[in-house]
């Protein structure tokens, strides 16, 4: 009897699943789509079926990786003022990063190949994180404590100050305290600005 057709997206989490496993142990540049569909015992063209070509599979589990890395944490929920809560935002986001580095000997890779190529995924991370900022940025204005006339556009600003402790380049060979002492005067700079009426 033969077996059920499998549903297209159970095929394409298989193909992600080992995609990512075969990442981490030999590397991207290392690990071909033959590589894939021969642990999964399926031909290189059924791969490219789900995944036009191994950057595409890339990006795909690079956003994997960004939406877990988000979820890990709903910062906004935290009973804080707004200038601690952005300390926390950034602290959050910047070990999350460092445990990814750590955990994901291909991380860095994945990081150079999404920035080299311009993948969605790192368009989609870059909204994710002026998010995070532009309703911390909100908060703090409806509660008098932060002045500035366009949220979203110093969600953006504050995003890209906060870059040398966010950017998984800039924290691959720093230490933990160098970190601590950038991230701590990051933050005391961009509160500093916020809080200002000049912002407005």
């Amino acid at each position: 009897m033969r077996k059920p057709r499998r549903k297209a997206e159970e095929t394409r989490e298989d193909i992600l699943r080992i995609a990512d496993a075969l990442f981490r142990e030999k590397g991207i540049a290392k690990s071909s789509i033959a590589d894939i569909a021969q642990e999964l015992g399926m031909s290189p063209a059924n791969v490219f079926k789900h995944f036009h070509s191994k950057t595409v599979l890339v990006d795909a589990i690079c956003d994997r990786h960004i939406n877990h890395m988000i979820g890990r944490f709903d910062t906004l929920d935290t009973p804080a003022p707004p200038p601690e809560k952005l300390g926390i935002i950034v602290r959050r986001l910047m070990q999350a990063h460092l445990e990814d580095i750590r955990e994901n000997t291909f991380f860095l890779e994945m990081i150079f190949l999404v920035a080299k190529t311009e993948l969605e995924s790192g368009f989609h991370y870059r909204r994710l994180i002026e998010d995070l900022f532009f309703d911390l940025i909100r908060d703090g204005v409806e509660a008098g404590v932060y002045h500035c006339a366009d949220c979203r556009a110093t969600s953006r600003y504050v995003a890209a100050s906060f870059a040398s402790v966010l950017h998984p380049v800039f924290l691959a060979h720093e230490t933990q305290a160098e970190l601590d002492e950038r991230l701590n005067g990051l933050v005391a700079l961009a509160n500093a600005a916020l809080q200002s009426p000049l912002a407005k």
